[in-house]
């Protein structure tokens, strides 16, 4: 009888246990759809305390995800100084290499003290449509960064977006202002003098490129306008594909890179080592483009890696957040225009010379690179593809044009960073897909549909506006600038001939 006792005792135990735990469910049930008692629950303190406190927890993981993410592409952009060093150096003859890379070493330092005494100011500071007014020497006595939008209180409201301490947003943008200055150094490589280009280079990172920048960037009238270029083609390369293109023509060719040629001679060249007659002065006599073998052509392939590397901390890391659709997105639009252009580079080069050139490849790798990064968030893959493509062939034929103009740019840095850099600007009016095309990126605001895709003008019409107003204006600031560098260097940008002929590398005391 026990054991029968303790049996149902148990079953009935089991019921009532299950039939407790029922009723509550079905309690808890019919709360939960009680409005005003979810009410009561949101108001009790302890609960919204947590809430809160978890909203906080969540944005300053956010912020501390994207400032790692954009340090780490401000890094890779900095490393683009190496590149540029190794493929200067290995595209210049071996008596000017310890003289390129001390330019485009100490050019950094330079640009770091000038961009933030003034031109982080000018270029991001608020102000007006034409330039920024506040900011100089990252001075923002109301600043609250990673705010955003109408919560932020800093002199900085062009930036107020991004989730990111101001030091981090200063920074990535610090690189930006490097990477234009050290694009001149190539293109006046070996015949200017060491400290004609640091004064021109500071006046560069200090007020042109700011102040196109805050056109662009900075909330000025040409973002009013409607003109988008996500990572810089115009606002950095054809800013210093310009610089660079004022500074080449004011400085002259090497001494030996053309050579006076009677018209029989003339005739019997082969078209690429013909100076254009049409481009001739009165009386002035033909010219022969004559090569000058570069030092090291393994260099100049390293330092084009280098930048290619780099060019996705360039691209990618201008989202300023750490959104993966986002940056996988752009990385690969890079990589792909990358390649493309260095394929178009190929065919150019196997065109016009019946055989390819090593080169070229590099040239027409970086210009592809460069002709993306105006709409490497706005394009789909392929468009990225054709971009780069014709990005590459554009460089390679403006290598050729300019040389034969008699146009001296030693490492080819106004085809690559000029022409390049104008095309890609256009392309975002022919190829972009739309403003809301990536809303699943975060990215809600772009350009309008391209005019090769359905598209109106528009949008193609903001980008010509755009590109002819900051290449016209660094164009000018640049002849101004190099004007006023030589009048104070005994009105001259040059080292002598005997230094030339000597090399540059004579000026440097490095013998240790």
């Amino acid at each position: 009888m026990y054991m029968l006792r303790s049996k149902v005792s148990r079953s009935t135990s089991r019921y009532i246990y299950w039939a407790v735990a029922l009723l509550t469910v079905f309690l808890c049930c019919v709360g939960t759809f009680d409005s005003e008692r979810l009410v009561a629950i949101a108001q009790e303190p302890g609960l919204a305390q947590r809430l809160r406190a978890l909203e906080v927890a969540q944005q300053a993981y956010q912020v501390n995800l994207n400032t790692v993410w954009v340090l780490f592409s401000a890094v890779l952009v900095f490393f683009m100084n190496a590149g540029f060093a190794v493929l200067e150096s290995g595209f210049c003859r071996s008596k000017n290499s310890i003289s390129v890379l001390a330019k485009n070493l100490v050019v950094f330092c330079f640009a770091t003290i000038a961009f933030w005494a003034v031109g982080f100011g000018i270029m991001f500071g608020d102000g007006n449509d034409w330039i920024g007014l506040t900011g100089s020497f990252l001075q923002s006595p109301a600043e609250n960064s990673p705010t955003t939008g109408l919560n932020y209180r800093g002199a900085f409201d062009s930036l107020s977006f991004a989730q990111l301490p101001l030091s981090a947003k200063f920074f990535f943008q610090l690189t930006f202002a490097g990477i234009a200055a050290t694009i001149v150094s190539g293109i006046v490589a070996e015949r200017v003098k060491f400290s004609a280009f640091l004064i021109f280079a500071s006046l560069l990172v200090s007020f042109s490129y700011p102040i196109t920048g805050h056109w662009a960037w900075g909330n000025g009238w040409l973002a009013k306008l409607g003109y988008w270029d996500f990572a810089g083609s115009g606002v950095v390369h054809a800013v210093g594909g310009c610089a660079g293109f004022v500074g080449t023509l004011m400085l002259g060719p090497r001494v030996g890179k053309y050579r006076d040629i009677s018209q029989a001679e003339f005739d019997v060249l082969p078209p690429r080592a013909k100076m254009l007659p049409w481009f001739r002065k009165t009386d002035e006599p033909l010219k022969q483009v004559l090569p000058m073998p570069a030092q090291s052509l393994g260099f100049a392939t390293l330092g084009c890696l280098i930048l290619w590397m780099g060019w996705m901390g360039f691209n990618a890391g201008s989202t300023l957040e750490a959104n993966g659709g986002a940056v996988s997105h752009i990385l690969v639009n890079t990589m792909m225009a990358g390649a493309a252009g260095g394929l178009g580079a190929v065919l150019s080069s196997s065109v016009y010379l019946s055989k390819p050139s090593l080169a070229f490849m590099i040239n027409g790798i970086l210009g592809g690179c460069v002709s993306i990064t105006a709409g490497c968030a706005y394009v789909a893959l392929a468009f990225a593809a054709i971009i780069g493509f014709c990005g590459g062939i554009i460089t390679i034929l403006a290598m050729v044009f300019f040389d034969r103009l008699c146009i001296d740019d030693p490492v080819g840095g106004v085809p690559v960073h000029l022409c390049g850099g104008i095309w890609g600007t256009v392309a975002v009016g022919l190829f972009s897909e739309g403003p809301l095309v990536y809303p699943e990126y975060g990215l809600t605001t772009g350009p309008g549909l391209g005019l090769l895709l359905g598209g109106g003008i528009a949008p193609l019409v903001s980008q010509c506006v755009g590109i002819l107003s900051i290449c016209g204006f660094t164009l000018l600031f640049s002849w101004i600038a190099w004007m006023l560098t030589a009048k104070l260097l005994n009105n001259t940008l040059r080292v002598s001939m005997t230094q030339e002929l000597k090399g540059l590398d004579d000026a440097f005391d490095d013998q240790l």
